[in-house]
């Protein structure tokens, strides 16, 4: 093989896209998908039983089950909601059996705009499942002073 066969072959290589990472973020895209059709079963079957839900409130560290309790009246009305991707980075954990990732993804909402999700992932005998999913919102720091401040206000009331 040629040195420019061999170079090309390398940069194929490099950009072809890790099989792991990309079904990570199918179960992401799932995760939202479900979400937005009110699809409680899909939805609820993509974490582990042992999952843990981190909202953006500070009261929402949730089970799975605390978290299906509180979605229970949105989904059985069918009204979900929908935090699509726009940008998200996958890192697959460098051990042998390729079996946690973390992810953080930038996600848009029709009511609160660009917020934020990340967490982590552990492939099962069912397929990627995810461990750990945390909601924020993104405040830019020059604004987080006064976010900080309304906050405090509300926790004074």
């Amino acid at each position: 093989m040629s040195l420019t066969a061999a170079l090309f072959a390398a940069v194929l290589m490099q950009a072809a896209p890790d099989p792991a990472a990309a079904e990570v973020a199918d179960v992401l895209d799932r995760l939202n998908a479900a979400s937005s059709s009110a699809d409680a079963q899909a939805y609820f079957g993509l974490f582990t039983p042992e999952a843990r839900f981190v909202g953006t409130d500070a009261s929402e560290h949730w089970t799975v089950d605390e978290l299906r309790a509180y979605a229970r009246a949105a989904f059985d009305s069918g009204r979900g909601w929908s935090y699509p991707a726009t940008d998200r980075v996958i890192t697959i954990a460098d051990i042998d059996c390729r079996c946690i990732a973390w992810f953080e993804e930038k996600l848009t909402n029709a009511n609160y705009g660009e917020t934020r999700g990340s967490g982590v992932m552990r492939k099962t005998a069912d397929g990627w499942k995810i461990e750990q999913y945390v909601l924020s919102f993104a405040v830019p720091n020059d604004r987080a002073e006064a976010v900080v401040a309304a906050v405090r206000n509300a926790d004074a009331d």
